[in-house]
């Protein structure tokens, strides 16, 4: 079993390992870490970038102490994907009127504004996936669904 989770690491490492000498630049580790199956917030991640990078930093994680850290989490199933109940709820909780979906707008401010910010980047990629482009706002039950199923 922990071969098989360390060979996982070691495969999606490898990928971002551009120049095949077991060192990847420190901006690729979150999408590393979400490619294994795992969904840390950013203060976590930065807790775990905290972890593993050198004293002096370099810019650059280093695979022999991305390896332990990494199948530790694994192994404990740290990070794991909400399941699509709780995604529901939660744009339960902001669609007040009980409506079904929620507007562009609407969802714009709650994620520029709330919590940690979504980059205008990051907002774009989510609005191309959960607005409805017919109809102009996000159907978020159906928006939950991709979610959880793009996390499985």
């Amino acid at each position: 079993m922990i071969a098989d989770i360390q060979k996982t690491i070691t495969d999606a490492f490898d990928i971002f390992d551009h120049e095949a000498n077991k060192t990847v630049d420190v901006r690729e580790v979150g999408t590393i870490i979400r490619s294994l199956g795992c969904c840390p917030s950013e203060a976590e991640l930065h807790d775990m970038l905290a972890e593993i990078e050198e004293e002096e930093s370099t810019g650059y994680i280093r695979f022999e102490k991305f390896l332990p850290m990494m199948t530790k989490v694994l192994m404990e199933r740290r990070y794991k994907p909400v399941p699509e109940d709780q995604i529901v709820k939660a744009f339960q909780v902001l669609d007040v009127e009980g409506k079904g979906y929620i507007t562009q707008e609407e969802l714009s401010k709650y994620m520029t504004e709330e919590g940690e910010p979504f980059t205008s980047e990051e907002l774009e990629e989510m609005m191309s996936q959960a607005l409805d482009p017919e109809k102009g706002y996000v159907p978020y039950k159906d928006y939950a669904s991709l979610m959880a199923a793009e996390e499985a």
